[in-house]
């Protein structure tokens, strides 16, 4: 999903349709803006493409592409693979909190474990959550929120 898309969507509070709109968002834009936000406010660039799906019921997965900053994008050229990777992963854990919040909050469901990733050849990032079993938030595989018993 493009970031342009992402963002359209985004709520400014400045009419009164705003606040059904956020209403009917769906979780998985709200978590893809979150991060690209996030991105931007760490790395001072963000992705330009964020996609937030889940793979399982339990297992939500946030993909992330062209997050490099031009001095990661330097060591790729230079070939230095493994010491970018160290170094955007320990950033990426330095934000494990504000990941799993804006996953909690989209969904209502507690995050249990988080894993950051990133393919450097690729420039593709992903972040992925395993949530508590059996939520009753806002969260299902597509999104939408959960049928009622």
């Amino acid at each position: 999903m493009r970031m342009q898309e992402d963002m359209a969507g985004s709520f400014d509070g400045h009419d009164e349709h705003s606040a059904s709109a956020v209403a009917d968002r769906s979780p998985m834009l709200e978590i893809s803006n979150a991060m690209v936000r996030l991105y931007k406010e760490a790395f001072r660039r963000g992705p330009t493409k964020a996609r937030a799906q889940f793979a399982n019921p339990d297992t939500l997965i946030v993909l992330l592409e062209s997050s490099l900053t031009v001095a990661e994008r330097n060591l790729v050229a230079m070939g230095e693979h493994q010491r970018l990777r160290e170094a955007r992963l320990f950033f990426q854990y330095a934000l494990e909190e504000q990941f799993r919040a804006i996953v909690e909050q989209a969904l209502g469901r507690r995050t249990i474990a988080f894993v950051s990733g990133m393919d450097t050849h690729r420039d593709v990032a992903m972040e992925v959550f395993t949530l508590e079993p059996g939520g009753n938030g806002r969260g299902s595989v597509d999104g939408s929120p959960p049928d009622e018993p």
